[in-house]
């Protein structure tokens, strides 16, 4: 028997009369919108009871449509939908308006978040180059400053910006720091062409006038920055030398995380120093702090007389200084400058560092030295000469020709020159035994001509003082020969003792035979 009864007009008409009071009684339960602000809903309402059943009908239909429309806006107000799916992110900005432009930003910022492989270049090479091409889009929109940055926008900034920047390096298969042989070529990422556009589009953001430091330090945070600075030890040049122009930006702009990147610097440099010797943004970090010491406010804090103790100056220590020794030494020279009493301090530390087989890097120390001693004053310097000159009469017996004239080098210069006159009292008995040996003895016709000159300045100063340094050397050395002859005696008295005290080897047994019992006296 079959289910299905025929139509017939009685029971059309029975449905269409049905249909409306069965919505009627479900709109009433929708949330009411006042006539004024709905007016097609006043006007559906009114027709559903004047109008004959098919008009009924439809006019019922726009109701619903329009009351949905009002639970989709409220919906849409308590829960958002995301951004990025809202406008696709192959639309052009001059293809929306003006207040949609936000959402396709954002859009363009989650495409660009997409990390592709570029270890092989025949892989994606559609989706590489769309990629690039949004990310020149994004820059673009931030550089003509287009877009209003709200805190979504700079989440989306952020959050793209951690995608593609944060990443693990390939590892490290040389066991010598990065700069020590000269053989060694830089490492440069595939994907810098991506890379590239992504720390312009940071650079640019964190640049940005609009750019309100309270709201957006919820973004750049302390994990994004240190994440940030664990990016120095890129082996690429090129990456490092982005790293430095955004770290800058931030640090002159978030005052709050001041202190946090100069305390993350600092751990850095410690498991440098004294765990690895192995980093290769050492330079960039330094070069940074130079402008930073600069701006230090006087008298200096605690806190950065100890960056200066602790962490600049043991800096010297590591194999690699070369690397980075030009940056180092012009952030010593800015607390110099800030802050003179700080120079018995550094030159201490200059000292208990002072490299004694690397004759490389005893030449970075000794011009390092002099443009301290340029700067020194004269009550500083009278703190430290002592062991000062001690040190530079080592570097004067060096075998190292080019150490022993960068040494002889600190008398040409005149300031330098006035404080040793002026100390010649303590400074000449220090040094006039080595250069009365170099004058006389040393291979260098370098080295001679410069040892003679400062030993005639010596004689023009005070030549009784020199005739005094040469009696005392000439007693020294008669003193060192009275010893060596002893010596001498002694071994030769112990010689003779052994060759008349024993007797050559019979069978498996060594017989000895005290034939005197005179007793040998041994004195050195």
């Amino acid at each position: 028997m079959s289910i299905f009864v025929p139509e017939s007009p009685g029971l059309l008409l029975a449905a269409n009369s049905t249909i409306p009071t069965m919505l009627k009684q479900i709109l009433a339960k929708l949330p009411r919108k006042s006539s004024k602000s709905n007016p097609t809903y006043s006007e559906g309402t009114n027709g559903t009871t004047n109008a004959p059943n098919n008009g009924s009908f439809t006019n019922t239909c726009n109701v619903i449509s329009s009351r949905l429309n009002v639970v989709k806006k409220m919906s849409s107000s308590i829960f958002p939908t995301s951004n990025g799916e809202m406008i696709q992110p192959h639309l052009q900005f001059k293809d929306v308006q003006n207040s949609e432009r936000p959402k396709l930003f954002i859009s363009k910022l989650n495409l660009c978040s997409t990390i592709y492989d570029f270890d092989d270049q025949d892989k994606d090479n559609v989706e590489k180059d769309l990629k690039r091409q949004v990310l020149g889009e994004v820059l673009d929109v931030l550089v003509s400053e287009s877009i209003k940055l709200t805190e979504p926008v700079m989440s989306a900034i952020c959050k793209m910006c951690g995608d593609n920047l944060f990443r693990e390096f390939p590892p490290k298969y040389s066991d010598s720091p990065r700069g020590e042989t000269e053989d060694d070529d830089p490492w440069f990422d595939p994907a810098w062409s991506h890379i590239q556009l992504v720390y312009e589009i940071l650079l640019r953001f964190v640049s940005l006038n609009s750019l309100d430091p309270k709201v957006a330090k919820q973004y750049i945070d302390n994990p994004f920055l240190l994440k940030l600075l664990n990016l120095f030890d890129s082996e690429d040049p090129r990456e490092r030398e982005c790293l430095k122009s955004v770290l800058h930006r931030i640090y002159g702009k978030f005052m709050v995380h001041r202190p946090f990147i100069r305390m993350s610097v600092s751990n850095i440099i410690f498991r440098f120093v004294f765990e690895t010797e192995k980093h290769n943004g050492i330079a960039e970090l330094l070069e940074i702090f130079g402008s930073v010491i600069s701006g230090f406010a006087l008298p200096l804090k605690k806190e950065h007389k100890m960056f200066l103790s602790r962490v600049l100056i043991p800096l010297h220590k590591p194999k690699s200084l070369g690397n980075y020794h030009h940056q180092l030494s012009y952030c010593v020279v800015q607390f110099i400058e800030k802050e003179p009493k700080l120079m018995s301090v550094v030159i201490n530390g200059l000292l208990k560092y002072w490299p004694v087989t690397s004759s490389q890097k005893q030449l970075m120390f000794l011009s390092e030295l002099e443009e301290l001693l340029e700067l020194i004053r004269t009550d500083e310097f009278e703190k430290v000469m002592v062991p000062l000159f001690r040190r530079i009469r080592c570097l004067l017996d060096s075998y190292h020709f080019q150490v022993v004239e960068r040494a002889l080098f600190l008398w040409n210069n005149e300031h330098i020159q006035h404080l040793i006159m002026s100390n010649r009292q303590v400074i000449m008995p220090i040094v006039f035994s080595s250069l009365q040996h170099n004058s006389k003895n040393h291979w260098n016709r370098t080295v001679l001509n410069l040892t003679q000159n400062v030993l005639k300045m010596f004689h023009e100063a005070d030549e009784q003082l020199v005739i005094s340094c040469q009696a005392k050397v000439e007693e020294d050395k008669s003193a060192t020969t009275a010893v060596a002859e002893r010596r001498k005696l002694t071994w030769d008295s112990l010689e003779k003792v052994a060759n008349d005290g024993w007797k050559p080897v019979v069978g498996n047994n060594s017989v000895l035979e005290n034939t005197s019992t005179a007793a040998c006296v041994v004195s050195c």
